[in-house]
């Protein structure tokens, strides 16, 4: 078990490395549509057999969660549906044409956002017209997010004849202080008439996401969450770090540091929960995943299919990721792309007829194999070098190696039992943009 001193000292603002190059880093300025299309030509000609990722970001939610650090639009006018689904199945369409023929799709994802803050109807709408532009693989899997609160069976039942078996419930704590908090509201009883539902549907994998470090949380309301999660026996549990960055959400501002449990208090509340879930049978999968035994996830580890993309860990691994909406990242394997971050400016390129892009990044020879290798630390929980590492990551290593959390010899790193709680600081060794220029401001959530 990690001791709170090693958690302080390794609790530093880190990546969180779902790419590499990070988004700060990326070098727009060398970046154009044309190089982009040309990748993602390429990379689907190239790996046209293992199909597609897909993830469709659908930003709306009625009222902001105060916690939330992902690309949101605010409101209770339900009007904005058919606009944006619209312009969704528009964008589609141009990454069609751009492929020249119907791709398979291997995984789609709905995330948010809010998914289920459009009606069922409309998302059936959205997913069937998208894909009479597309083909389904015969192992294709389809997951949605969810707001428990607002999911309702027409949701379950609809999404379900239409593919999807996977299922993710924003939960984040139970406790009614810090739901207040963070103005994010969901019982118990809701979660679990969401979860026997989708059961009976036949959904066959279900995740919770719970946070530790929420401002107000404290050692035995965070015991009683994860108890009453525990009891409703999830596929999976997400157990993540609470990143307060106020400078990029100003919802956060709602409360004060005094609120959010730090150091000692916030080392805790992750070693409780961590407890907790290994106890109830579940298991480590990468970082901040736990899933049972029985769970596909896990089951990907074991026989090394791990994979990590910008939609989190998947036991799918494909080199195209198309995202489509506000603010989605596309990965083409050798170059990344955004869209605008605004609905306002997404809408506005969809109308022009220009696929949405804002930047991008192509990637070099040197940042795909340091891409591998933090992909390999995080899926893998090794990596390993043809020609020896590197002298200056051998450097890097050195604490790490001090510390118990990797075990290295002259071409490989491990990660150890303990160096499991460290996976972004063990990947901060390899990536190199990272050293060369070292950020003057905070980009970065903490690691711990």
């Amino acid at each position: 078990m990690e001791t709170a001193s090693l958690l302080k000292k390794y609790n530093v603002a880190v990546p969180r490395y779902t790419s590499y190059p990070t988004v700060p880093y990326w070098d727009n300025e060398n970046f154009n549509l044309n190089d982009w299309k040309q990748n993602v030509i390429k990379t689907y000609a190239d790996y046209k057999q293992e199909g597609i990722s897909l993830y469709i970001h659908l930003p709306f939610c009625e009222s902001l969660c105060t916690y939330c650090g992902c690309n949101t639009r605010i409101t209770k006018n339900h009007s904005v549906e058919q606009p944006y689904i619209d312009a969704l199945l528009q964008e589609w369409k141009m990454y069609v044409a751009i492929l020249g023929e119907t791709p398979k799709i291997k995984e789609l994802h709905l995330g948010g956002g809010t998914p289920t803050f459009f009606s069922a109807e409309n998302l059936e709408v959205l997913i069937t017209i998208l894909l009479q532009n597309a083909e389904l693989s015969a192992d294709a899997e389809l997951s949605f997010e969810a707001h428990p609160a607002n999911t309702t069976p027409a949701h379950l039942k609809i999404l379900y004849a239409l593919g999807f078996s996977r299922l993710s419930l924003g939960i984040q704590d139970f406790d009614p202080k810090v739901q207040f908090l963070i103005n994010r509201f969901q019982t118990p009883k809701e979660v679990a008439t969401v979860t026997s539902t989708a059961r009976e549907i036949g959904y066959t994998s279900i995740n919770y996401d719970l946070i530790y470090g929420l401002p107000g949380q404290t050692l035995s309301g965070l015991n009683e969450t994860i108890n009453e999660s525990i009891a409703m026996k999830p596929d999976r549990i997400a157990f993540y770090s609470y990143a307060h960055v106020p400078w990029l959400k100003p919802g956060q501002r709602h409360y004060t540091e005094k609120d959010i449990p730090v150091g000692d208090e916030k080392f805790a509340l992750y070693q409780l929960g961590r407890n907790l879930l290994t106890e109830a049978g579940y298991r480590d999968v990468g970082m901040d995943h736990f899933a049972l035994k029985t769970d596909s996830l896990f089951e990907a580890i074991n026989t090394q299919k791990l994979h990590r993309n910008f939609m989190g860990y998947t036991n799918q691994h494909t080199h195209l990721l198309i995202g489509l909406g506000v603010s989605s990242i596309s990965d083409a394997w050798t170059a990344f792309a955004q869209n605008p971050k605004t609905v306002e400016a997404y809408f506005d390129k969809i109308q022009q007829g220009q696929l949405p892009i804002e930047k991008g990044h192509l990637l070099t020879d040197e940042d795909l194999e340091i891409r591998n290798h933090i992909l390999n630390i995080m899926c893998r929980e090794k990596t390993s070098y043809q020609k020896g590492i590197p002298a200056a990551v051998q450097g890097r290593l050195k604490p790490l190696l001090v510390d118990e959390l990797i075990t290295v010899d002259d071409t490989e790193i491990k990660i150890t039992a303990r160096g499991k709680s460290f996976l972004r600081n063990i990947c901060m060794a390899f990536d190199e943009k990272l050293w060369l220029k070292q950020p003057k401001t905070q980009l970065f959530s903490s690691s711990i």
